[in-house]
């Protein structure tokens, strides 16, 4: 798929990164089935590739939930697919870190999409909300898995069961954001925090995630993936070069 191929995305991919835009923005960047599709077909890429990726929405919001008149005719056979959860569990899994700029509103599954990524940076106007019990359905595309591992399962509950939106100061406070800027400068923000994050070793990124994400104690996992680093050229070249320049 070439990007002039993306209907509800626009994509640019560099060296070091891809930055995908959300672009539905007469539906508040409402993620469909389209989208989701166009977001597997990123992550192909990424996997393929591995990069930084930056997520962000056209326009004032993020993305305000998905799309509500497709979730009306979903079905039980949809839900059991999985198919929001599917592409947001990819990201989530992608080798090297994601990054979520958020603007306005991530609502529903657009907070669900902004949780996946391995940081999120906020405009000051962003607000962060899991509104499905209202409509009747459940949080049920990571909401309820990743909300708790971010900010502790009485904020969670306080979010899906109470209805609380978080504010940009809200999710700053419970580690939720890493940071927030002026609105319209989130993208700048996380444009900086790739290039920070770009300046590391890419395989030491690869394992320091895979490590972070596994799902119980791993000393042996540590000691394997440190090994590993140990005997890499990019570990030589970055130490010698730290030596060198203490030397001076």
């Amino acid at each position: 798929m070439s990007d002039d191929e993306f209907e509800t995305l626009r994509m640019r991919a560099d060296a070091d990164r891809v930055l995908v835009e959300l672009a539905r923005p007469a539906q508040r960047n409402a993620i469909n089935a389209a989208m989701v599709a166009e977001l597997h077909a990123v992550c192909a890429r990424i996997e393929a590739q591995p990069r930084i990726l930056i997520v962000t929405g056209v326009g004032p919001d993020f993305a305000a939930g998905a799309d509500i008149a497709e979730l009306r005719e979903r079905g039980r056979d949809d839900a059991l697919a999985g198919i929001n959860r599917t592409v947001f569990d990819r990201i989530a899994a992608l080798p090297l870190p994601t990054i979520a700029a958020v603007e306005g509103n991530a609502l529903g599954g657009g907070a669900e999409l902004a949780y996946a990524c391995d940081l999120r940076v906020a405009g000051v106007s962003a607000r962060f909300g899991n509104p499905e019990p209202g409509l009747g359905i459940l949080a049920a595309a990571g909401a309820s898995y990743r909300l708790p591992a971010l900010v502790g399962t009485s904020i969670t509950k306080q979010v899906i069961l109470g209805g609380r939106v978080l504010d940009s100061a809200a999710a700053l406070s419970c580690g939720l954001v890493a940071e927030v800027v002026a609105d319209g400068a989130a993208l700048t923000a996380a444009c900086a925090l790739a290039d920070r994050i770009a300046g590391q070793s890419p395989l030491a990124l690869r394992l320091s995630k895979a490590v972070l994400d596994a799902d119980v104690p791993h000393p042996l996992l540590d000691d394997i993936a440190q090994a590993v680093l140990f005997e890499s050229s990019d570990k030589a070249e970055r130490m010698t070069r730290f030596l060198d320049r203490s030397r001076k």
